[in-house]
């Protein structure tokens, strides 16, 4: 499987924004999407965000219309761009590459801070 490789987290203010990129290398046999998921202190690791090979792409309704992703191909680097950012989004945001959107069988990044304050 991919190994990605997440960078771009930081503190910002509450309405700010920062954009977060997973590095990794090109698509696989087994790699069919990039996913993106949080984990604040205390709670459940959620989804955020996932894009497939085809383009298509699929957000937490927590996020929608307020995170965008988009890819670089030549790159092999896929962004999320969060804007309007909340308190609430504070977490370690990782990078997982694997078969499906949201799924989490994948391999993992090492993580990206992200805190935002009020």
């Amino acid at each position: 499987q991919v190994q990605p490789v997440e960078s771009g987290g930081g503190l910002v203010q509450a309405g700010g924004s920062l954009r977060l990129s997973c590095a990794a290398s090109g698509r696989t046999s087994s790699t069919y999407a990039i996913n993106w998921f949080r984990q604040a202190p205390g709670k459940e690791r959620e989804f955020v965000a996932g894009i497939r090979w085809s383009g298509d792409r699929t957000y937490a309704d927590s996020v929608k219309g307020r995170f965008t992703l988009s890819r670089d191909n030549a790159k092999n680097t896929v962004y999320l761009q969060m804007n309007n950012l909340k308190p609430e989004d504070t977490a370690v945001y990782y990078c997982n590459a694997g078969l499906r959107v949201a799924g989490t069988g994948g391999s993992w990044g090492q993580g990206t801070q992200v805190t935002v304050s009020s």
